[in-house]
């Protein structure tokens, strides 16, 4: 019951309460502030499932970010596919490359696994920016159609605030139900200890290689949202700091939380709108409640309680339970 009433409070927030919010305080701009947070909040509840659940550091997300833009751009204007089949084929199309990209990486772990995703997402880059015959190179592509349905809804901010809300639901209830199942707990596993995962019979290798597919796929999906909402995408769009930019909004929000990469996405990104009437001074705000929130809060504003002090908690209930039922015997 409580879970009910939970989802149907959280429905009603994203799609009744906050366009209410947002056509009061004036529409157009606030919209396009908002499905730029969605968008990221996809992009970040997909790294957060290589980073903060199997813990791989992940440093190249925006480049597969940027595979799914240029996929859906290329299939929407090419051969005029419409959004409801671009997004799941962009998708597809990205968790393919990150399977092919990552296989030789999948084996290295810490600070060398990341070194590779950064490599790969620069490799991701320049290819974006200089194959000019096939992207466009610098240039970008533009005149991307927007997320229209003929004879049912055209495009708009506020059509395409509704497809990122619906679609970053989506993405929230898969990955919420892939982190919390026993196939979440194997991936924690192997981010606790991949040697004793492996001794424990699991497939840490393989592991690894869907955690990054479905991540990867997602990323795929916020990309082609992001080509869709704004009709442009160059390969600017896409590069190193971007993927920073998603890692900060992992940990200020909290490593293995689906809540947390969401409160991050809207802190990093509509704080500094919020404040823009103070000019410059907002960065100076915004940098000071990162520092802040990671100083006194280092596992984030609403961060994963870690799966070893759980696990020692039910046993040390289940030992005292075990003792006061001998002390009465």
């Amino acid at each position: 019951m409580r879970r009910i009433i939970s989802v149907s409070l959280l429905l009603a927030a994203v799609l009744i309460v906050v366009p209410g919010i947002l056509t009061l305080v004036g529409g157009g701009y606030w919209f396009r502030v908002m499905t730029t947070i969605g968008v990221f909040s996809i992009l970040t509840m997909s790294a957060n499932l290589i980073t903060g659940t199997t813990g791989l550091m992940s440093l190249g997300h925006a480049g597969f970010y940027g595979i799914g833009a240029y996929a859906t751009a290329l299939l929407s204007t090419k051969f005029g596919w419409p959004f409801y089949l671009t997004l799941p084929v962009s998708g597809a199309i990205t968790a393919a490359f990150g399977i092919l990209l990552a296989l030789p990486t999948m084996r290295l772990i810490g600070i060398y696994f990341a070194v590779a995703t950064l490599g790969l997402g620069e490799i991701i880059h320049v290819t974006l920016l200089n194959w000019v015959d096939f992207t466009r190179g610098p240039m970008g592509i533009s005149a991307i159609p927007g997320v229209t349905l003929p004879g049912v809804f055209t495009a708009s901010d506020t059509t395409h605030y509704y497809a990122v809300a619906i679609t970053a639901l989506i993405a929230a209830f898969v990955l919420g139900r892939l982190t919390h199942s026993y196939y979440g707990n194997a991936l924690r596993a192997v981010r606790e200890d991949d040697q004793c995962a492996a001794s424990m019979g699991l497939n840490v290798v393989g592991l690894k290689i869907q955690s990054f597919a479905f991540a990867c796929f997602f990323a795929g999906v916020a990309g082609g949202l992001w080509a869709h909402t704004t009709g442009y995408i160059s390969p600017g769009d896409f590069r190193f700091s971007e993927s920073i930019l998603i890692l900060a909004m992992m940990v200020v929000g909290g490593l293995g939380s689906l809540p947390g990469a969401v409160l991050g996405a809207v802190i990093l990104l509509g704080l500094p709108e919020f404040l823009r009437p103070i000019g410059d001074y907002r960065m100076i705000v915004v940098g000071a409640v990162m520092f802040f929130s990671i100083l006194f809060l280092p596992r984030g504003l609403l961060g994963e309680t870690p799966v070893l002090t759980v696990v020692r908690r039910q046993f040390g209930l289940a030992w005292d339970a075990k003792s006061n039922l001998g002390w009465r015997q």
